[in-house]
């Protein structure tokens, strides 16, 4: 039975495409293409690629990027992981020895190879239907004419004002003026825009075997970086098979390792073990159900994964029944946990934005990307334009033993992640979230508000959210366990879960976070419906 709740924005319907982002003008860019018979793929990559542009804070070619591909004529879901390596010139006794006990988090020590560009050429290789350049045009054009800047990018870069004024070549774009622009105000990059009609002719070598890779790593060198050109040169996207579970019915995908996307299917497959409908949306018991079992997927997390060159993740265990009825077993309806242990593995013998798209078709695409914290590292290379990721610094740990500790050529594990749902193998819907440790919380939120709730898409993402801090960012370990919830959920339910001894902080009615972005397909008419995140400057539009 389908529910009937009053949403702030319209749940978008449409026969032939439809497509959701953070951002208006990346929207309007993606749908768009798909008016020229461009195909999901090349939609996303275009208006992915806008969004590096008018979301400078949150992603860009300097970031990382992950992807699923639903392909309607096959069948068959592609995972692509976009995500580089540290510096193989660097250990973590260097890090020691200048004292510190956590990664840089800003500057050249805290970058890692940017992964974005070739995941969205490996996409297209494979997948797109549309010359790379036609589908680069809107994101040369935006950076290199400028755009009106929103009311959001104003906060951003208002609040990171200080740390982008430490590097003029950030400052440059940023604080043209020598203070941070208004609302309304024109922002170009041009250095940007001639990179990126560099990477649109020469493809993903200009980028990382070219003099743009040169550009970005002599930067870096004379201020103290150790990535290298050849870092930059050996870098390569994987391709592969996603991981998935059965939740009631429906098989969900995610981005596998070093993407943290597993902890959404382990959460999935502990609550499969409840009634979670028979407990009521957004009712104490359903909250303090997940919250508790978003405390075991995470803890699962932080013991056992990290970079598969380096760390054996066993993920054939951790989404298997059997491991998820016994967490679910270890959960107390009546008291929240403080003291959270991963569960017992057999031995072997081991910021950022998303959108998504789907085309007339039926072919799908999920696709995250980001610079990751707040413009990155807030450093913009020379004069590519390109601000770097914070990456290595944000994710990595230097703790003696930890899956996820730093060394030279490893990837981070990552917190970016995103879903796509078939059902008796048609596409469903494919949804995520920016937004660090909240994202496989809020995606859990927003799959269980699909299926067991019955919600549509845009009720789905407007649905009252709550998040459980910390995650398994190092920065925010260790620290007491915060049930975060928006005031939406309702007076009864926050003293309610006091009494089973979470510690509640109360958000504004809207101030939960994420930014979501959903799109479904209904199996038996092929109508699309897009639902989008009215916490964020975002739009689905569909025709």
């Amino acid at each position: 039975m389908a529910s009937s709740v009053a949403t702030r924005r319209p749940l978008v319907r449409a026969l032939n495409g439809v497509v959701a982002t953070a951002d208006a003008l990346a929207t309007a860019a993606g749908l768009e293409v798909l008016q020229r018979d461009g195909n999901a793929m090349d939609a996303a990559v275009a208006a992915a690629l806008v969004t590096g542009v008018t979301l400078p804070q949150m992603c860009g070619l300097g970031g990382d990027a992950f992807i699923l591909y639903f392909d309607a004529k096959s069948g068959e879901v592609t995972g692509i992981n976009g995500s580089g390596i540290a510096a193989r010139g660097c250990d973590v006794d260097y890090f020691r020895e200048q004292g510190f006990e956590k990664m840089p988090y800003r500057g050249p020590h805290s970058v890692s190879v940017p992964g974005d560009v070739d995941a969205l050429f490996a996409g297209l290789d494979r997948f797109g239907s549309m010359p790379a350049e036609e589908l680069f045009a809107p994101a040369i054009r935006a950076a290199d004419q400028g755009f009106p800047i929103t009311q959001g990018l104003a906060n951003h870069i208002a609040n990171a004002a200080n740390g982008l004024r430490e590097w003029p070549t950030s400052a440059a774009v940023f604080l043209p003026n020598g203070r941070p622009p208004r609302p309304g105000e024109v922002l170009r990059n041009p250095n940007l825009a001639r990179t990126l009609s560099a990477v649109a002719d020469g493809g993903p070598e200009a980028f990382y075997q070219g003099s743009i890779a040169r550009a970005i790593t002599a930067f870096l060198a004379q201020h103290g970086g150790f990535l290298s050109y050849e870092d930059f040169a050996e870098h390569r996207s994987d391709v592969y098979s996603p991981p998935s579970v059965d939740y009631r019915g429906y098989t969900v995908y995610q981005t596998q390792p070093p993407s943290q996307g597993l902890i959404m299917l382990e959460e999935l497959n502990i609550l499969e073990n409840a009634d979670l409908a028979g407990l009521g949306h957004n009712s104490p018991d359903a909250i303090h159900l997940m919250a508790e079992t978003k405390k075991l997927a995470y803890a699962d997390r932080l013991a056992y994964c990290g970079d598969p060159n380096f760390v054996h993740t066993p993920l054939d265990v951790i989404l298997s029944t059997e491991f998820a009825r016994d967490r679910f077993r270890q959960i107390d309806m009546a008291q929240a946990r403080e003291q959270v242990g991963a569960g017992r593995i057999p031995e072997r013998i081991g910021d950022t934005t998303y959108l998504c798209v789907i085309d007339r078709h039926g072919n799908g695409v999920s696709l995250i990307h980001s610079v990751s914290s707040d413009f990155g590292s807030r450093v913009i290379a020379g004069d590519t334009g390109v601000v770097l990721n914070n990456r290595a610094g944000r994710g990595f740990t230097l703790e003696a033993g930890h899956p996820n500790i730093f060394a030279p050529g490893k990837r981070t594990m990552h917190t970016l992640n995103c879903y796509l749902v078939t059902q008796q193998g048609a596409l469903r819907w494919v949804g995520g979230t920016p937004g660090g440790d909240g994202q496989p919380q809020w995606n859990m939120q927003a799959v269980t508000n699909l299926i067991d709730f019955s919600q549509n898409e845009q009720e789905a993402v407007e649905s009252p959210r709550w998040t459980s801090f910390p995650g398994t960012d190092p920065l925010s370990l260790p620290n007491d366990f915060v049930l975060r919830v928006e005031e939406r959920v309702g007076l009864e339910t926050v003293e309610a879960l006091r009494q089973r001894g979470h510690r509640v902080m109360v958000l504004g009615a809207w101030d939960g976070g994420g930014a979501a972005q959903l799109i479904g397909r209904d199996p038996d008419s092929g109508v699309l419906s897009g639902g989008s995140d009215p916490r964020v400057e975002g739009a689905a539009l569909g025709y």
